[in-house]
Protein backbone atom coordinates (compact mmCIF):
# COMPACT_ATOMS: atom_id res chain seq x y z
CA UNK A 1 0.00 0.00 0.00
CA UNK A 2 3.10 2.41 0.92
CA UNK A 3 4.35 1.57 -2.58
CA UNK A 4 1.51 2.61 -4.25
CA UNK A 5 0.88 6.02 -2.30
CA UNK A 6 4.48 6.49 -3.49
CA UNK A 7 3.49 6.05 -7.02
CA UNK A 8 0.74 7.92 -6.86
CA UNK A 9 2.19 10.66 -5.29
CA UNK A 10 5.04 10.89 -7.92
CA UNK A 11 2.51 10.50 -10.68
CA UNK A 12 0.51 13.63 -9.32
CA UNK A 13 3.82 15.59 -9.15
CA UNK A 14 4.77 14.51 -12.39
CA UNK A 15 1.34 15.64 -13.76
CA UNK A 16 1.48 19.09 -11.87
CA UNK A 17 5.41 19.83 -13.08
CA UNK A 18 3.89 18.87 -16.65
CA UNK A 19 0.54 20.94 -16.11
CA UNK A 20 3.61 24.02 -14.59
CA UNK A 21 5.63 24.03 -17.96
CA UNK A 22 2.01 23.97 -20.54
CA UNK A 23 1.40 26.96 -18.10
CA UNK A 24 4.85 28.90 -18.47
CA UNK A 25 4.92 28.17 -22.55
CA UNK A 26 1.56 29.75 -22.96
CA UNK A 27 2.45 32.62 -20.63
CA UNK A 28 5.77 33.33 -22.31
CA UNK A 29 3.75 32.46 -25.43
CA UNK A 30 2.79 36.33 -25.93
CA UNK A 31 5.97 38.04 -24.95
CA UNK A 32 8.01 35.62 -27.51
CA UNK A 33 5.87 36.79 -30.04
CA UNK A 34 5.77 40.31 -29.45
CA UNK A 35 9.66 40.41 -29.22
CA UNK A 36 9.78 37.70 -32.45
CA UNK A 37 7.55 40.40 -34.41
CA UNK A 38 9.32 43.83 -33.50
CA UNK A 39 13.13 42.89 -32.36
CA UNK A 40 13.66 39.25 -34.23
CA UNK A 41 11.84 39.43 -37.51
CA UNK A 42 12.96 43.18 -38.07
CA UNK A 43 16.66 42.34 -37.77
CA UNK A 44 16.78 39.63 -39.47
CA UNK A 45 15.20 41.38 -42.46
CA UNK A 46 17.66 44.04 -42.11
CA UNK A 47 20.69 41.44 -42.23
CA UNK A 48 19.03 40.62 -45.43
CA UNK A 49 18.48 43.39 -47.18
CA UNK A 50 22.59 44.23 -46.19
CA UNK A 51 23.23 41.74 -48.72
CA UNK A 52 21.51 43.08 -51.29
CA UNK A 53 21.51 46.86 -53.68
CA UNK A 54 18.02 47.30 -51.96
CA UNK A 55 16.79 50.57 -53.33
CA UNK A 56 13.95 52.47 -51.64
CA UNK A 57 12.16 52.04 -54.71
CA UNK A 58 12.65 49.10 -57.64
CA UNK A 59 14.29 45.93 -57.92
CA UNK A 60 16.76 44.98 -56.02
CA UNK A 61 19.42 41.76 -56.34
CA UNK A 62 22.02 40.02 -53.87
CA UNK A 63 25.48 41.85 -53.76
CA UNK A 64 26.99 39.54 -51.09
CA UNK A 65 29.23 41.49 -48.67
CA UNK A 66 29.99 44.75 -51.04
CA UNK A 67 27.65 46.83 -48.87
CA UNK A 68 30.28 45.94 -45.95
CA UNK A 69 33.55 46.43 -47.86
CA UNK A 70 31.84 49.68 -49.26
CA UNK A 71 31.19 50.47 -45.42
CA UNK A 72 34.66 49.94 -44.57
CA UNK A 73 36.49 51.97 -47.47
CA UNK A 74 33.40 55.14 -47.24
CA UNK A 75 35.87 58.55 -45.76
CA UNK A 76 32.09 60.07 -44.96
CA UNK A 77 31.05 56.64 -42.37
CA UNK A 78 34.10 56.85 -40.94
CA UNK A 79 34.57 60.57 -40.47
CA UNK A 80 31.02 60.23 -38.55
CA UNK A 81 31.65 57.18 -36.31
CA UNK A 82 35.19 59.13 -35.33
CA UNK A 83 32.91 62.44 -35.29
CA UNK A 84 30.04 60.45 -33.09
CA UNK A 85 33.20 59.06 -30.57
CA UNK A 86 33.97 62.32 -29.95
CA UNK A 87 30.75 63.82 -29.21
CA UNK A 88 30.13 60.63 -26.38
CA UNK A 89 33.19 61.15 -24.86
CA UNK A 90 32.44 64.93 -24.50
CA UNK A 91 28.83 64.25 -22.76
CA UNK A 92 29.39 61.42 -20.79
CA UNK A 93 31.07 62.57 -18.16
CA UNK A 94 29.57 66.13 -17.41
CA UNK A 95 26.26 64.13 -17.58
CA UNK A 96 27.32 61.90 -14.94
CA UNK A 97 28.50 64.65 -12.63
CA UNK A 98 25.67 67.04 -13.26
CA UNK A 99 23.61 63.99 -12.31
CA UNK A 100 25.27 62.87 -9.88
CA UNK A 101 25.52 66.29 -8.38
CA UNK A 102 21.72 66.93 -8.46
CA UNK A 103 20.85 63.12 -7.10
CA UNK A 104 22.95 64.94 -3.55
CA UNK A 105 20.92 67.70 -3.26
CA UNK A 106 17.79 65.89 -3.59
CA UNK A 107 18.23 62.58 -2.42
CA UNK A 108 17.39 63.52 1.18
CA UNK A 109 13.60 64.22 2.14
CA UNK A 110 13.73 67.66 2.79
CA UNK A 111 11.40 70.76 1.94
CA UNK A 112 11.12 71.81 -1.41
CA UNK A 113 13.32 68.61 -2.68
CA UNK A 114 10.13 66.92 -4.52
CA UNK A 115 9.54 70.20 -6.51
CA UNK A 116 13.44 69.94 -7.40
CA UNK A 117 13.37 66.94 -8.72
CA UNK A 118 10.22 68.11 -10.87
CA UNK A 119 11.81 70.75 -11.98
CA UNK A 120 15.28 69.15 -12.72
CA UNK A 121 13.41 65.81 -14.46
CA UNK A 122 11.50 68.50 -16.51
CA UNK A 123 13.85 68.74 -19.73
CA UNK A 124 13.93 64.98 -20.07
CA UNK A 125 10.28 64.84 -20.22
CA UNK A 126 9.25 68.17 -22.73
CA UNK A 127 11.92 65.81 -24.80
CA UNK A 128 15.14 66.40 -26.95
CA UNK A 129 13.32 67.52 -29.77
CA UNK A 130 11.05 70.54 -28.57
CA UNK A 131 14.08 71.40 -26.76
CA UNK A 132 16.23 72.02 -29.97
CA UNK A 133 13.44 73.49 -31.38
CA UNK A 134 13.45 75.69 -28.72
CA UNK A 135 17.36 76.60 -28.54
CA UNK A 136 17.37 76.49 -32.91
CA UNK A 137 15.58 79.89 -31.85
CA UNK A 138 17.29 81.44 -28.84
CA UNK A 139 21.03 80.54 -30.33
CA UNK A 140 20.04 82.98 -33.70
CA UNK A 141 22.79 85.61 -33.78
CA UNK A 142 20.77 88.70 -33.77
CA UNK A 143 17.75 87.72 -32.04
CA UNK A 144 18.28 84.80 -29.86
CA UNK A 145 18.09 85.32 -25.73
CA UNK A 146 21.49 83.29 -25.56
CA UNK A 147 23.41 86.11 -27.05
CA UNK A 148 21.36 89.29 -25.55
CA UNK A 149 22.30 87.54 -21.79
CA UNK A 150 25.89 86.60 -22.96
CA UNK A 151 26.84 89.67 -24.41
CA UNK A 152 25.17 91.54 -21.07
CA UNK A 153 27.12 89.22 -18.60
CA UNK A 154 30.38 90.29 -20.77
CA UNK A 155 30.99 86.89 -22.01
CA UNK A 156 30.47 87.49 -25.88
CA UNK A 157 31.26 91.63 -26.96
CA UNK A 158 29.41 90.44 -30.59
CA UNK A 159 27.34 88.31 -32.40
CA UNK A 160 27.91 84.40 -32.07
CA UNK A 161 27.12 82.12 -35.26
CA UNK A 162 26.77 79.13 -32.12
CA UNK A 163 25.27 76.42 -35.23
CA UNK A 164 27.78 77.24 -38.44
CA UNK A 165 31.11 76.98 -36.59
CA UNK A 166 32.72 73.47 -35.04
CA UNK A 167 33.54 74.00 -31.80
CA UNK A 168 30.90 76.62 -31.26
CA UNK A 169 27.80 74.47 -32.36
CA UNK A 170 29.92 70.98 -30.82
CA UNK A 171 29.68 73.25 -27.20
CA UNK A 172 25.96 74.61 -27.51
CA UNK A 173 24.72 71.18 -28.60
CA UNK A 174 26.93 69.50 -25.37
CA UNK A 175 25.64 71.88 -23.20
CA UNK A 176 22.36 71.25 -24.15
CA UNK A 177 22.07 67.70 -24.00
CA UNK A 178 23.96 67.63 -20.46
CA UNK A 179 20.93 69.86 -19.35
CA UNK A 180 18.43 67.36 -20.79
CA UNK A 181 19.82 64.16 -19.76
CA UNK A 182 20.80 65.26 -16.18
CA UNK A 183 17.49 64.64 -14.70
CA UNK A 184 17.45 61.14 -15.85
CA UNK A 185 20.61 60.02 -14.59
CA UNK A 186 19.87 62.09 -11.35
CA UNK A 187 16.54 59.56 -10.86
CA UNK A 188 18.76 56.70 -11.66
CA UNK A 189 21.99 57.77 -8.81
CA UNK A 190 18.54 59.02 -6.30
CA UNK A 191 16.96 55.66 -6.17
CA UNK A 192 20.42 53.88 -5.90
CA UNK A 193 21.36 56.73 -2.85
CA UNK A 194 17.91 56.33 -1.40
CA UNK A 195 18.56 52.38 -0.86
CA UNK A 196 21.96 52.73 1.23
CA UNK A 197 21.21 51.48 5.12
CA UNK A 198 20.91 55.07 6.75
CA UNK A 199 23.32 52.72 9.61
CA UNK A 200 26.15 53.12 7.50
CA UNK A 201 26.63 57.21 7.51
CA UNK A 202 25.25 56.79 11.16
CA UNK A 203 28.31 54.70 12.17
CA UNK A 204 30.71 56.63 9.84
CA UNK A 205 29.19 60.20 11.14
CA UNK A 206 30.23 58.37 15.23
CA UNK A 207 33.52 57.90 13.18
CA UNK A 208 34.37 61.31 12.63
CA UNK A 209 34.24 60.82 8.74
CA UNK A 210 33.28 63.35 6.63
CA UNK A 211 31.42 64.32 3.60
CA UNK A 212 33.84 63.11 0.94
CA UNK A 213 34.71 60.14 2.85
CA UNK A 214 31.07 58.96 2.92
CA UNK A 215 30.84 59.42 -0.45
CA UNK A 216 34.01 57.76 -1.94
CA UNK A 217 33.90 54.62 0.79
CA UNK A 218 30.03 54.09 1.31
CA UNK A 219 27.99 56.07 -1.25
CA UNK A 220 29.87 55.31 -4.91
CA UNK A 221 30.64 51.44 -3.98
CA UNK A 222 27.04 50.47 -3.36
CA UNK A 223 26.11 52.78 -6.58
CA UNK A 224 28.33 50.46 -8.92
CA UNK A 225 24.99 48.85 -10.51
CA UNK A 226 23.41 52.76 -10.38
CA UNK A 227 26.05 53.90 -11.86
CA UNK A 228 26.99 51.33 -14.76
CA UNK A 229 23.06 51.89 -16.02
CA UNK A 230 23.39 55.45 -16.17
CA UNK A 231 26.47 55.22 -17.65
CA UNK A 232 25.35 52.71 -20.23
CA UNK A 233 22.16 54.70 -20.97
CA UNK A 234 24.35 58.10 -21.81
CA UNK A 235 26.98 56.10 -24.18
CA UNK A 236 24.27 54.73 -26.08
CA UNK A 237 21.96 57.68 -26.63
CA UNK A 238 25.22 59.39 -27.53
CA UNK A 239 26.27 57.22 -29.96
CA UNK A 240 22.40 57.46 -31.43
CA UNK A 241 22.23 61.31 -31.35
CA UNK A 242 20.25 62.75 -34.25
CA UNK A 243 17.41 64.87 -33.12
CA UNK A 244 19.65 68.01 -31.72
CA UNK A 245 22.51 67.96 -34.88
CA UNK A 246 19.47 67.43 -37.39
CA UNK A 247 17.75 70.46 -36.03
CA UNK A 248 20.42 72.83 -35.05
CA UNK A 249 23.60 72.36 -37.22
CA UNK A 250 21.60 70.69 -40.69
CA UNK A 251 24.28 69.92 -43.41
CA UNK A 252 26.47 70.87 -41.93
CA UNK A 253 29.47 67.55 -42.94
CA UNK A 254 32.07 68.46 -39.82
CA UNK A 255 29.03 67.67 -37.47
CA UNK A 256 27.33 65.33 -38.84
CA UNK A 257 26.58 61.78 -36.33
CA UNK A 258 26.68 58.32 -38.12
CA UNK A 259 23.07 58.06 -37.74
CA UNK A 260 22.35 61.16 -39.61
CA UNK A 261 24.46 59.68 -42.48
CA UNK A 262 22.77 56.79 -42.19
CA UNK A 263 19.78 58.46 -42.82
CA UNK A 264 20.60 60.35 -45.24
CA UNK A 265 22.18 57.35 -47.33
CA UNK A 266 18.73 55.49 -46.71
CA UNK A 267 15.98 58.43 -47.30
CA UNK A 268 17.75 61.16 -49.26
CA UNK A 269 20.10 59.36 -51.53
CA UNK A 270 17.65 56.43 -51.44
CA UNK A 271 20.63 53.49 -50.75
CA UNK A 272 18.37 51.45 -48.47
CA UNK A 273 20.72 48.34 -48.42
CA UNK A 274 24.19 50.47 -47.73
CA UNK A 275 22.55 52.54 -44.79
CA UNK A 276 21.15 49.19 -43.07
CA UNK A 277 24.34 47.99 -43.27
CA UNK A 278 25.84 51.08 -41.60
CA UNK A 279 23.14 50.68 -39.45
CA UNK A 280 24.30 47.33 -38.02
CA UNK A 281 27.83 47.58 -38.19
CA UNK A 282 26.32 50.81 -35.48
CA UNK A 283 24.74 48.06 -33.47
CA UNK A 284 27.91 45.61 -33.46
CA UNK A 285 29.51 48.88 -32.49
CA UNK A 286 27.40 50.39 -29.40
CA UNK A 287 27.49 46.15 -28.44
CA UNK A 288 31.24 45.96 -28.02
CA UNK A 289 31.17 49.43 -26.39
CA UNK A 290 28.28 48.29 -23.82
CA UNK A 291 30.04 45.36 -22.91
CA UNK A 292 33.27 46.54 -22.00
CA UNK A 293 31.34 49.53 -20.00
CA UNK A 294 29.66 46.27 -18.49
CA UNK A 295 32.68 44.22 -17.81
CA UNK A 296 34.95 47.26 -16.77
CA UNK A 297 32.00 48.97 -14.29
CA UNK A 298 31.35 45.39 -13.03
CA UNK A 299 35.02 44.22 -12.05
CA UNK A 300 35.22 43.70 -8.22
CA UNK A 301 31.05 43.69 -8.52
CA UNK A 302 30.71 40.25 -5.85
CA UNK A 303 26.98 40.28 -5.98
Amino acid sequence: MALCRDVSKRRKTSSLERSAARAGVLLSAPAFLLVATFVLFPLGFAVYISFTNWPLVGPYHFVGFTNYSNAFRDPTFVHTILFTLEYTGIVTAPIFVVGYGLAMLVRANRFGSHVLRTVFFLPFVVGLTTISYIFSLELQPNSGTVDFVLSKLGVVSDSQAWTVSYWPALIAISVIVVWFASGLTMLILMGGMQAVPTELYEAADADGAGWWQKERLITLPLLRRPIALSLIISVIGSFLAFNQFYILVQNNGSLETVVEWVYQTAFNQYHLAYGTTMALLLVVVIALVTAAQFVVLRGGDEA
